[in-house]
């Protein structure tokens, strides 16, 4: 016998799967509609993502100049002869190492005196005939492994003090050409980045850093004239000319091709 107030056992045990399965829709409907937020791609970073190329481009650029040092290494191609580069960079100076076709050398540059290193082969000069002369290899012995003082009225002394400006070699390394346009998320080094490209990229791409400052941190230049990194930022240097004992007098001009 049932009671007036009870509710057929047949009836109870068929609610418990609607319930079930209506708690269960639910359930999948909330994790459908998490599933499709998509993350914050600038949470975390500096903010720079969220601003326009040109802007990333000037912050990038005030950033570097701002800097009291960095560090850039990578491949540089300047009318058609293939530099690279490995330099510490300062206000006054800079240091580092440069391979070009004829050997790698080193360069030290404080305030206006610019001084270079290379070993004996560097300064072996070839005269047309496959060989060296007798004079060239006497030379070349004397300033193996020394450092020679780059005389300023030197033709090389412009070209080469120019690996060791921060200043000019940023105001040309991160120029763009062409209309500006942000490209790629990405991260040099482990930092997250953003690319600013010049014209689509024929122009030059930077990727800036999205952690901490802006810093550009790699740079792909225009027409495939070679890539650079930057690093060490701010981060200081000992810059200190080399002793007599290290140097040799080469005089007014150093030996020539």
């Amino acid at each position: 016998m049932i009671s007036p107030g009870s509710r057929p056992l047949g009836r109870a045990r068929q609610a418990a799967p609607r319930t079930t399965a209506l708690c269960a829709g639910l359930v999948a409907g909330v994790t459908v509609l998490t599933g499709c937020s998509s993350p914050d791609p600038d949470e975390g970073t500096n903010g720079v993502g969220k601003l326009t190329a040109a802007q990333i481009h000037a912050k990038a650029k005030k950033a570097a100049g701002a800097s009291a040092t960095v560090r850039l290494t990578g491949s540089l191609i300047s009318e058609g002869e293939t530099f690279k580069l490995d330099m510490q960079l300062k206000e006054d100076g800079g240091l580092g190492k440069v391979t070009s076709k004829n050997g790698e050398f080193q360069l030290m540059r404080v305030g206006e005196q610019l001084f270079l290193k290379a070993r004996a082969d560097f300064w072996t000069h070839d005269k047309g005939e496959g060989k060296s002369t007798e004079a060239d290899s006497e030379a070349a012995d004397k300033l193996d492994g020394m450092f020679v003082k780059v005389p300023e009225g030197d033709p090389a002394y412009k070209q080469l003090t120019t690996f060791t400006d921060k200043d000019v070699l940023l105001e040309g390394l991160l120029t763009l050409h062409g209309k500006v346009a942000t490209g790629d998320r990405g991260s040099v080094g482990g930092t997250r980045t953003i690319a600013v490209s010049g014209d689509g990229g024929a122009g030059g791409t930077l990727d800036v850093s999205l952690e901490g400052t802006a810093y550009p941190l790699r740079l792909t230049r225009a027409g495939d004239a070679g890539e650079l990194r930057m690093r060490d930022w701010n981060e200081k240097f000992t810059l200190k000319a080399p002793t007599e004992d290290e140097m040799v007098d080469y005089g007014r001009e150093l030996p020539s091709d």
